[in-house]
């Protein structure tokens, strides 16, 4: 089987294309340092005890989704705007793309494992198709094949759709907490099982091309003082957006201008 490729602190932006090429996926370890872990965590405290725990298999019935993410936290603004994370999606993206389902994975204790997935399942398209999906997910605690570790089954991008693979052949993707690993959206995966008595956090960001429709809307989830106060880049990809040559307008214009910035 193709190894989940293990990336250094340093890892440049073709590094990390080049094994997301080979796998589907690349773990860059330690990306961010342990005061950074820890104050991200601090940040989304309030928020995990609020959060109730999922609604069916696939939220994970002990896993608490914190969505709407951007409207709650400011400690993943410039993650999302990261000079790396957005050189890998502009090789593999293209110039015109958007975040898509940014939330807080925060799986507790007896929950059972997700079904493997695409996450460009959602979206009518033909397989093969260009990759239209490409997410990050973010490690706030350490990743161990106890705790719900991301399960993977690298190089599976590759698969036609009417040979999907079994999901006894995925493998987890443990890092240390600070890691972050890139996953194309056509890389079949789930979230793990967790057989501890601790939970487990991770947040994805998740980006989608500028021409398909983000799964949430974060026009209405994202109040608009908000975005009016964050960077204009994070603005853009929180749709705030044209995707050439004018998907996106407002009466007309750039979205941007909308917001009297």
């Amino acid at each position: 089987m193709t190894p989940i490729p293990r990336l250094p602190p340093d890892a440049t932006v073709d590094m990390i294309v080049e094994g997301m090429h080979t796998a589907g996926c690349a773990v860059v370890e330690h990306f961010l340092d342990d005061d950074r872990v820890r104050a991200l965590r601090d940040e989304l405290a309030p928020n995990r005890e609020a959060t109730p725990s999922g609604r069916n298999d696939f939220e994970g019935y002990t896993t608490r989704r914190i969505y709407a993410l951007f409207a709650k936290v400011r400690g993943f603004d410039d993650l999302a705007t990261d000079p790396r994370v957005l050189g890998v999606l502009d090789a593999i993206l293209g110039p015109s793309y958007q975040l898509s389902a940014p939330v807080g994975i925060d799986i507790g204790p007896g929950e059972a494992p997700q079904m493997i997935h695409r996450d460009d399942l959602i979206y009518p398209l033909t397989h093969p198709h260009p990759e239209v999906v490409v997410n990050t997910m973010w490690a706030l605690d350490d990743f161990t094949e106890a705790n719900g570790a991301t399960m993977v089954i690298p190089g599976s991008q590759h698969r036609e759709p009417d040979d999907p693979p079994d999901a006894s052949d995925a493998i987890a993707a443990t890092m240390p907490a600070g890691s972050v690993m890139f996953y194309l959206g056509s890389l079949w995966h789930g979230g793990g099982a967790n057989r501890t008595d601790t939970r487990r956090l991770g947040v994805i960001l998740e980006y989608v091309v500028g021409w398909l429709r983000a799964q949430e809307n974060h026009v209405l989830a994202v109040p608009t003082d908000v975005v009016r106060e964050v960077p204009e880049r994070l603005a853009e990809l929180l749709g705030y957006n044209i995707c050439p040559p004018f998907i996106g307008y407002v009466d007309g214009r750039h979205p941007l201008r909308s917001l009297d910035r």
